[in-house]
């Protein structure tokens, strides 16, 4: 029988998708008041991926990951969903959303992203939140699955994704 343990804090990232960099930086700013200092920002990455948020965010989308310096618990992302979708209603101009806003974690092993949405791949949390493993590190790399979605497919996230776990990794290698 495995010996129950305490889990691991994990490195928070916030994945955006805007049309108008205004609306990414009060998100941001919204969640610097609760998670603190962040310690990583992508340059702005044309979001070319998909057309799926085209109708609600309008075209010529970008696309910014950040990471947080302070770690969480892995058992919070779900009420960090909660709080992200709040903040995207918030800064929504009547039924449409300014920003999207995808809260995930990583650790040494795996990129884990919070979801509303259920499917096959994705396992219940709480609050209405799913979570799915996006990404999985192995080789010296983050790997997907079939499932990922197509923009963390893609060389430049994949990097962005190795270079926040080099971060996590020196956060924790003491621990």
């Amino acid at each position: 029988m495995g010996k129950i343990a305490p889990n691991k804090p994990v490195k928070l990232i916030v994945g955006f998708i805007f049309k108008e960099k205004i609306f990414f930086e009060r998100a941001k700013h919204t969640l610097t008041r609760h998670f603190g200092r962040i310690d990583f920002e992508s340059g702005i990455i044309p979001f070319t991926a998909t057309s799926y948020y085209e109708e609600e965010l309008g075209l010529g989308l970008s696309r910014v990951f950040i990471s947080f310096a302070k770690l969480i618990k892995p058992q919070q992302i779900a009420k960090i969903k909660v709080l992200t979708n709040r903040i995207e209603e918030k800064l929504s101009n009547g039924k449409k959303r300014s920003v999207n806003i995808d809260p995930g974690y990583l650790n040494l092993a795996k990129l884990v992203l919070a979801s509303t949405k259920d499917y096959v791949h994705r396992i219940y949390l709480d609050k209405g939140i799913y979570a799915e493993t996006t990404l999985f590190y192995q080789g010296k790399s983050f790997q997907d699955w079939k499932w990922t979605y197509p923009d963390f497919r893609n060389k430049e996230q994949i990097g962005i994704f190795n270079r926040i776990r080099e971060l996590y990794a020196e956060q924790t290698k003491d621990k």
